[in-house]
């Protein structure tokens, strides 16, 4: 008879298991029939794929789709069911995984073929089988070069690219019978883990849908969001034209030198197109107030300041309002379930008076602003009075702009509302995509160690409320912007690198966002790193998160 080791399941128990059983075969024992509902499993604050063996007296706790890191590995392995799907059907296109809109992924093909309507049912299909047949979905470390000819052989050429600028030692692989990719992050172990999805046709892709951590064993509605969509359409058309679509060519331009030329292009196009927004509100004799709104370290601050300048190139003499300023005094804040205030609900804000001021400006009356002071949690007097006229529009900036309960009692034909984020129009290579959240998330790790005092492990411990209340009082409005603006830049993580690695080294297995350091870690070694700052103008969106430059980036 074998030996045997007990493990402890959260939420189940102590178990007894065979020496030697994976982490898949635990949770067999675990939970029955219901086993694939499980798709990784955190221990010592590391995630782990369910391939890994189980040892004596481990703490084991299973993710499934409703943890963030169970939702990654769905996410991943539904991808890989469209992507070997769409192989048998179409073997001489390539498939491109883009972006979420909303709560689907959006995919297509590289070459410029779209995806048909009748197409879309054969591709279900197809997935269909795959998931049916339960494919071993098998992971394996090959040498750097093996990975990279065995990517060559199966017709990976973003992958060749990507590797061949890297100093790696091992590449990971993974094997569906005769298929093969890889992937960025861990994936379930076989294809019968991922059964409820569905697709929607979306000229000229696909719209994938699967459960989300909210929805957990249900499939969300699909909402459109069309402003979006041609946003990210746009990006994407720019990378591919510019051979910056995929993180292998951005290190090719690092290794030859030809970098520079990439931040100057880059940093033109944004300049170009926040012209043309001020452009746009200076043809419209009626629009006095500009409302200006994003998640965390979209990089709001700097896009408002850069309108700014272009608006007074055409003649107009803009005037900023905080929003902040407008906060009501602390005992009035709100309070989330747990008892905290919550600074992010929009009632937060005293609407009266801020709806009031700005009717005052508009029908041409003197206002004394507020001035909140932070340290009393009290609303103060500035001593700051402004008159505005028609040369004076009123850039207001906050995470509120676009919610029409900011703004109520002013007539919309008077609004111009811009909605602005980091839509990274990078990516990994085809099949792995960037998430904004990361890339925001790394932002704001280096620019709260630089400008606001916050270590590694206080923008962890706040993230999460950010994201949560972005989710409630953000994403939802983004719809009603007049325009939108991607302040992604495709260099920038080649720069952030320098200062996010470190930062990320200072959290041990001891600490609960280890796993969560380790996976950025891994994302950030794909890319090489910009030394040369130079090139990046005193201006750019960049610089409010590095520093280094002429705007206020403590604010």
């Amino acid at each position: 008879m074998g030996t045997n080791i007990k493990v402890n399941v959260e939420g189940v128990g102590e178990l007894i298991v065979n020496e030697g059983s994976t982490l898949q075969e635990v949770a067999i024992r675990a939970y029955g029939n219901d086993y694939k509902k499980y798709l990784g499993a955190r221990i010592n604050n590391e995630v782990y794929h369910l391939h890994k063996k189980a040892k004596d007296r481990m703490n084991i706790k299973f993710l499934d789709i409703s943890h963030e890191d169970g939702y990654r590995i769905y996410t991943r392995t539904i991808t890989l069911v469209f992507i070997m799907a769409c192989k048998e059907l179409f073997p001489e296109n390539t498939v491109t995984i883009e972006q979420f809109l909303g709560k689907g992924l959006y995919a297509a093909f590289e070459d410029g073929k779209s995806i048909s309507f009748s197409d879309i049912e054969n591709i279900k299909e197809k997935m269909v089988e795959i998931v049916e047949k339960d494919l071993d979905i098998k992971r394996e470390k090959l040498p750097s070069n093996e990975g990279i000819s065995l990517f060559e052989k199966h017709g990976h050429h973003d992958k060749v690219r990507l590797y061949k600028t890297l100093d790696k030692e091992e590449i990971s692989i993974y094997r569906v019978g005769d298929y093969v990719d890889g992937f960025h992050g861990f994936l379930a172990p076989s294809t019968g883990y991922v059964k409820l999805f569905d697709l929607k046709y979306y000229y000229p892709g696909a719209i994938i849908l699967f459960p989300t951590p909210e929805s957990k064993d249900k499939i969300p509605v699909f909402k459109e969001q069309k402003k979006l969509a041609k946003v990210f359409d746009e990006a994407n058309r720019w990378a591919h034209i510019l051979d910056l679509a995929y993180v292998g060519s951005l290190n090719e331009k690092i290794l030859n030198g030809d970098i520079g030329e990439v931040i100057r292009v880059n940093e033109a196009l944004h300049e170009k197109k926040i012209g043309k927004i001020a452009d746009l509100i200076c043809e419209d004799d009626d629009i006095n107030i500009i409302l200006v709104a994003g998640p965390s370290s979209a990089g709001k601050t700097t896009f408002a300041q850069r309108l700014a300048v272009h608006l007074r190139v055409n003649g107009k003499r803009p005037i900023a309002i905080s929003v902040d300023d407008y906060f009501v005094d602390r005992e009035r804040t709100p309070r989330k379930e747990d008892g905290q205030y919550d600074f992010e609900s929009i009632e937060a804000i005293d609407l009266k008076r801020l709806n009031e001021d700005l009717i005052a400006l508009l029908e041409g009356h003197e206002v004394e602003l507020p001035k909140f002071n932070f340290i009393t949690g009290r609303s103060e007097r500035s001593g700051r009075k402004i008159r505005v006229d028609k040369d004076h529009p009123i850039i207001v900036e906050g995470i509120h702009g676009l919610n029409p309960k900011l703004t109520a009692h002013i007539p919309d034909k008077n609004k111009f509302k811009i909605y602005i984020s980091a839509l990274t129009q990078l990516n990994i290579d085809a099949h792995n995509r960037i998430s904004t959240t990361d890339t925001r998330l790394i932002r704001r790790m280096v620019r709260d160690y630089k400008f606001r005092g916050n270590d590694i492990f206080r923008t962890f411990e706040l993230w999460e409320g950010v994201v949560e209340g972005e989710g409630i009082n953000i994403f939802p409005y983004q719809e009603e912007a007049d325009i939108m603006f991607d302040t992604a830049l495709v260099y920038e993580l080649s720069v952030l690198k320098k200062y996010a690695v470190p930062l990320l080294k200072q959290i041990d297995k001891s600490s609960p966002y280890y796993s969560e350091s380790k996976r950025l870690l891994k994302f950030l070694d794909y890319f090489l790193t910009i030394e040369d700052e130079s090139t990046i103008p005193a201006n750019s969106i960049l610089r409010e998160f590095i520093g280094g430059a002429d705007i206020n980036v403590h604010k």
